[in-house]
């Protein structure tokens, strides 16, 4: 996901996106430590860099939010 389009979310629905990437890597996180995986090693980066970008857009929705106008 790019950053552009996680910015037409909503604080909530960034949230529950962000709950839904974390169980991802949990998951792959385990099945990797259980065997490599051989479909897609590459998955794991790339989840997490999915999930710093839902980080850094809640963070400036927060910053956006709290500045006084």
């Amino acid at each position: 996901m790019k950053a552009e389009e996680l910015r037409a979310y909503t604080l909530a629905e960034l949230h529950k996106l962000l709950r839904q990437k974390r169980e991802e890597l949990s998951k792959l996180r385990y099945q990797n430590a259980q065997s490599p995986l051989p479909k897609a090693p590459s998955l794991i980066p790339a989840l997490r860099k999915d999930i710093a970008r839902i980080l850094t857009v809640i963070n400036e929705k927060r910053r956006a939010y709290s500045q006084p106008k």
